[in-house]
């Protein structure tokens, strides 16, 4: 069955290879959205698992994704459970809900093994922003053998900017799950981010073209996360910032670090980077939290970054 992506004009979805989309069933049954995007060319460069952050969707990456298939790749991704157009997990349809951040996880796993592995050209990368790179980090040490590189964009591994302190807002969410009020939404769900002051990104145009899909296709988006979505973060972020843990990691990684990032703290990325032997850091002063939704200066370098740091062949990705 085949999935709608919206999009702004017929633009958006003008690709030169082929698309497919649809839905397939995460590990425990969760209806998920998924798409391909093949390039033009005979014989791909390898194949981009894009890991979407928080209340993003597949048509937030159509910019990105027709970047990496002129680039030579093919690009895979899909909605994550309980946003966009993937199946809802709470009695309230706009809650950001999971149950457990494990189902996140082995959502991933089943999509590459079932779905991306079989058919998708070597080498396999995976490129992750935010929420996606923590799902990447707990996925990353079985993964030795099967990814070739990961970049991982703006890792969520620390909050800032929230109404509260972070260790406020965790201990609450705490204690709201050990209470049976897990589904309970940590705020009220308020009109359109307005692009003044707003922490993700300093370009109005995209900012403005995303605003718009998403207020013509309110599905797309979900309001504030629930008191069970922060405390099941708030342990994996503990999980995966231990340094015992990150040395299981060996896959290669480029840890791209927008310095003026509204979400995440760049110490907390400086901090990942440290303990992470197979990771290099790229700052990137000025960028906000979404870097390829940002200005051009800004989204070039990390565009860049990214493409260099993707092997030409699959010869190159395991000799280098």
């Amino acid at each position: 069955m085949e999935a709608t992506i919206y999009a702004l004009s017929a633009e958006d979805l003008a690709f030169g290879g082929e698309q497919s989309s649809g839905f397939f069933d995460g590990h425990d049954g969760a209806r998920l959205r998924y798409a391909f995007f093949s390039p033009e060319r005979e014989r791909p460069r390898g194949t981009v698992v894009i890991l979407q952050g928080r209340n993003e969707c597949i048509e937030k990456y159509l910019e990105t994704i027709r970047e990496l298939t002129e680039a030579g790749f093919m690009v895979a991704t899909f909605d994550l459970r309980g946003q966009a157009l993937s199946g809802r997990l709470s009695r309230n349809p706009r809650a950001g809900h999971v149950l457990r951040f494990a189902d996140y996880v082995a959502d991933t796993e089943r999509f590459l093994t079932m779905f991306v592995e079989p058919v998708a050209p070597q080498p396999v990368h995976i490129l992750a922003h935010s929420l996606g790179c923590l799902i990447a980090l707990s996925l990353a040490p079985r993964l030795e053998g099967r990814i070739s590189r990961m970049v991982l964009s703006a890792p969520l591994v620390g909050l800032t900017g929230l109404p509260v302190p972070p260790a406020v807002a965790f201990s609450i969410a705490s204690l709201f799950s050990l209470a049976g009020l897990g589904e309970r939404p940590l705020g009220r769900e308020r009109d359109a981010m307005l692009f003044d002051g707003n922490p993700l990104t300093s370009c109005p145009t995209r900012f403005g073209h995303f605003s718009t899909l998403r207020g013509t296709h309110r599905d797309l988006g979900i309001g504030p996360p629930t008191a069970r979505w922060l405390n099941e973060i708030r342990k994996a972020m503990r999980r995966v910032m231990q340094p015992d843990y990150l040395t299981r990691i060996t896959v290669p990684t480029l840890i791209l670090a927008p310095m003026r990032d509204g979400v995440v703290p760049y110490g907390e990325m400086e901090r990942l980077a440290r303990h992470f032997r197979a990771a290099r850091l790229v700052p990137i002063p000025g960028a906000r939290h979404e870097l390829l939704m940002e200005k051009d200066r800004y989204r070039a370098q990390a565009l860049a970054a990214i493409l260099a740091f993707f092997p030409e062949t699959a010869t190159e990705a395991v000799t280098g």
